[in-house]
């Protein structure tokens, strides 16, 4: 078992013999050693790409302020990432800018959410005139930017799926999916998958399944499936093998008929764990022969994120009955939304449901310059020709450092999973976060998940380059070879 030392770690002369001679030169470091590694033409600092941007001076209240007030008024569940919190006041594309004026490269997105780049200048010019024009009315009246945007998402989908209803968040749209389900089958019983995250409300935290994400309150009706994890899962890449659990699960856990399934294609918050080939397709039949529903969360994976395909379900040849979305489709702006047939979205018809913001002007013209701007400036394309030179720049980093156990994903929704044993996967947790700590201070930020804390989740703006690329492993590189 590997043994991490910290950079700042003063060790006795016992502790350094105890440490094979490999691993200790690997796992760790000191000033003056690392100094005369570059001067010896080794891993040097690695530089920033140029960007012609430079953010206006920043006159609000600094960093250690905010933190004072953030900890006296805000909710104490609000956790914040780096040892010395990132004050973040300004934007442009891929990057960041902290209050100093410094510039970071933004490999985390938001959380998979900034799609088109930071403030770009067709989505911020949508928002100001929508907003000048009419922030907000009701969809009791009539409006063209609602309209507008659900035709631009229903030609974007395959087959008879149509139908928008526009919600606030993630979170909010796989609730109204499930319930949409349950409605139209009858039945209550859902299957989700083990290491799944589809929100934090009543419905979403059932279908949720890791123990860090859901609280001790009722959540009935959830079958957790086994994870068709081509890493850590017990069948490795054979998809239609993980599969039988759900007839397992119909079988011996349910009446025989169930209301839905519904899954991500690539796991995000689980660490970017993409379904092994072949698992959708044989966990789709199952699941309607047991009268259920398909339904394909698209929170994360879609707006063109995976490089192949718009949506992440179409990498496994799949077509649900229902499509659930957010993040990605407002750049920021704070929209989701679900998409199903004409006969499954009947069932809202049988009471009144009804949403305030859900089709907002303002944000229903966001997110229809957001579609506009991944067509227009081929984002797509992007995201592939970069992800594929990205991962092939990973994978290289992993056959040089032991420390490196998995690269996974598509296009730029990569994870980078850190063990300290490649037999027994031990999760490397405190390297982890040494590492995401030390590339901040280089200057690139990524973002962590997994159970286990344990994967970087590398999922910038779409607009990311080559340039980029190389930077960001350069930086992992460089922290990892001082370890």
């Amino acid at each position: 078992m590997r043994r991490f030392i910290p950079a700042t770690a003063v060790l006795s002369e016992k502790t350094k013999h105890s440490l094979p001679l490999r691993r200790w030169r690997w796992r760790c470091f000191s000033q003056v050693a690392q100094k005369e590694f570059d001067n010896k033409g080794g891993v040097v600092v690695p530089k920033m790409p140029s960007f012609d941007y430079a953010p206006p001076p920043y006159t609000g209240p600094s960093a250690a302020e905010i933190l004072s007030k953030r900890k006296e008024y805000l909710s104490p569940a609000m956790f914040y990432l780096y040892n010395k919190p990132l004050n973040v006041v300004d934007g442009k594309m891929q990057y960041l800018f902290d209050e100093k004026g410094r510039k970071y490269l933004d490999a985390f997105g938001g959380i998979a959410t900034v799609c088109c780049g930071h403030c770009h200048p067709h989505v911020v010019d949508a928002i100001v005139n929508q907003t000048k024009r009419l922030q907000h009315s009701t969809i009791l009246y009539l409006n063209h930017a609602i309209a507008d945007l659900a035709e631009a998402l229903a030609n974007k989908l395959p087959g008879n799926l149509k139908v928008v209803f526009f919600t606030n968040s993630g979170t909010e749209a796989n609730e109204l999916a499930i319930m949409m389900a349950r409605l139209y089958t009858g039945c209550h019983d859902i299957i989700s998958l083990r290491n799944a995250y589809h929100g934090n409300a009543a419905g979403t935290m059932g279908a949720t399944a890791q123990s860090n994400w859901k609280f001790n309150v009722i959540q009935s009706g959830v079958h957790h499936a086994i994870n068709p994890d081509p890493y850590r899962g017990v069948f490795g890449s054979e998809g239609e093998k993980y599969a039988k659990d759900i007839q397992d699960l119909i079988q011996f856990g349910t009446s025989g008929n169930i209301a839905g399934f519904v899954s991500e294609a690539i796991q995000g918050v689980g660490g970017i764990i993409e379904l092994a080939p072949g698992y959708l397709p044989a966990a789709y039949n199952i699941i309607k022969k047991a009268g259920g529903l398909c339904i394909a969360d698209e929170v994360q994976g879609g707006f063109a994120r995976t490089g192949s395909h718009f949506w992440g379900f179409e990498n496994h040849g799949v077509v649900p009955d229902i499509v659930t979305m957010a993040k990605g489709i407002g750049n920021g702006i704070p929209l989701g939304a679900v998409i199903t047939t004409p006969e499954i979205a009947e069932v809202l018809t049988r009471r009144n449901y009804f949403n305030t913001f859900g089709g907002n002007p303002v944000c229903t013209a966001a997110g229809l310059a957001v579609l506009n701007v991944i067509e227009k400036e081929k984002l797509q394309d992007n995201a592939f020709v970069v992800g594929s030179y990205l991962k092939e720049r990973l994978i290289a980093l992993k056959d040089k450092h032991d420390l490196i156990g998995d690269v996974r994903g598509r296009g730029l929704m990569l994870g980078v999973e850190l063990v300290t044993d490649h037999e027994l996967k031990t999760p490397a947790k405190l390297e982890t976060l040494h590492v995401l700590d030390q590339m901040k201070e280089i200057g690139v930020l990524v973002g962590k998940g997994g159970f286990y804390g344990n994967v970087f989740r590398i999922t910038p703006p779409l607009c990311f380059s080559k340039e980029d690329a190389d930077f960001l492993v350069d930086a992992m590189n460089y922290t990892m070879s001082k370890m």
